[in-house]
């Protein structure tokens, strides 16, 4: 499918230099969750896994390491990709606000994000999120032509159709435990052992499991996408107070946190209010973990978080080399890892990964303007190739005389 370009003169994408720092770098630190969650309940072994009681007790290091990740990082790392996706959005709205084809402009950009989806989904790793967030971006466009309580009240909607539906979940949404036990048996055998072939084959027919999930978070998405445009819309990140986004988000991760431990702890068991608990508490912890960084990251500047922002610029590319990467480590055409690492083992793997992506992302952006995939995404959107050199290098990366 090719784009035809647009010939209307149009502003470029956003230039390096005009973008928020502290919004890339709660980015970059965003990743390092998805990365960690990803890679200990979704290629270390299969998805549907935690859905089943452990046949061997794990070691107390592991049970450490799966208990923070359920409690601090799960679910609250894709919330805060969920509300930076709609930051973005809200962006490139406001970037192109003088340009007569602004809506067809984003409507390429959200199409391209679901061909990019498509086949991540299909062909490397069907945990993506990438496809899910493209059909949320198609919904969401619409109300960024609206007035400002426009994206709140919607957000407001599709985060309370999301909390109830933690309540009252449709029925035969989701696969019996039959099925999940089949298919985590199936999964052990392929993707330990199977070529890549025999992987791809499997991976296609589990796209209908894993299906479900994203239909039950689907609302949430929504909601997020609309509070991070409204968040962007409301000027906070533009000339954050620093002060009041330290108190705010304390507030939310104190809250978020004692709502999570009270349901960790059964405290609530057995209630609607319990049920709400770990959804509510989420949003809640996903919001001040945004404050907080973004504080810091625009107090402090590069003194503590610099080191991410590059990372976060490159959010995209290093998503998909993750995927790659830990194909290659854990499955049969690979390394064929697949159910033989503990938790702990699989993120310290993890951390030599990102770390890697921290010094790569900075290297390359000390020589272009954007990540490859950044590239590729910009110029789809565009219609036309973008200049991807940085200002004042040759071809070979050196300084132009």
């Amino acid at each position: 499918m090719v784009l035809a370009p647009i010939h209307e003169s149009l502003p470029g994408p956003i230039s390096p230099s005009d973008r928020i720092e502290s919004i890339d770098a709660l980015r970059g630190v965003a990743l390092l969750g998805v990365l960690a969650i990803n890679l200990v309940t979704e290629f270390r072994v299969s998805i549907f896994q935690q859905f089943l009681p452990a046949k061997q007790p794990a070691s107390s290091l592991d049970r450490a390491v799966e208990t923070v990740l359920m409690l601090a990082v799960d679910m609250k790392a894709f919330a805060l990709f969920s509300l930076l996706f709609g930051v973005g959005l809200a962006i490139q709205f406001e970037h192109l606000a003088a340009n007569s084809r602004r809506a067809l402009l984003l409507f390429r950009r959200v199409l391209a994000l679901l061909i990019f989806g498509l086949i991540h989904l299909c062909l490397i790793w069907n945990g993506d999120i990438l496809t899910e967030y493209a059909i949320a971006g198609l919904v969401v466009l619409p109300f960024l032509f609206g007035p400002r309580w426009l994206l709140l009240a919607g957000a407001a909607a599709f985060l309370g159709l999301y909390l109830t539906m933690q309540v009252w979940s449709p029925p035969g949404l989701f696969p019996s435990l039959a099925s999940i036990q089949g298919n985590v048996e199936e999964a052990n055998r392929v993707y330990a052992t199977g070529n890549f072939g025999e992987v791809l084959a499997f991976r296609l027919r589990e796209i209908a499991l894993i299906l479900p999930l994203h239909v039950y978070v689907f609302p949430r998405t929504l909601g997020l996408f609309l509070l991070g445009a409204f968040v962007w819309r409301s000027g906070v990140l533009q000339k954050p107070k620093h002060i009041l986004l330290f108190t705010a988000g304390a507030g939310c991760v104190g809250l978020g946190a004692a709502i999570i431990l009270l349901r960790a702890g059964n405290a609530m068991a057995g209630t609607s209010f319990g049920v709400l608990a770990t959804p509510a508490g989420t949003i809640l912890l996903a919001l001040g973990y945004g404050a907080i960084i973004i504080a810091i990251a625009s107090s402090r500047g590069k003194a503590l978080l610099g080191w991410a922002a590059p990372l976060g610029r490159m959010a995209f590319t290093n998503y998909l080399a993750q995927s790659v990467i830990f194909g290659w480590i854990f499955y049969g055409y690979g390394l064929e890892l697949f159910g033989l690492l503990g938790a702990a083992e699989a993120l310290a793997i993890g951390f030599v990964v990102y770390v890697a992506q921290v010094i790569f992302s900075g290297w390359w952006l000390g020589r272009h303007r954007y990540g490859p995939v950044e590239w590729l995404w910009r110029t789809l959107m565009y219609g036309t190739p973008q200049p991807l050199l940085r200002a004042g290098l040759n071809d070979s990366g050196q300084r132009a005389a």
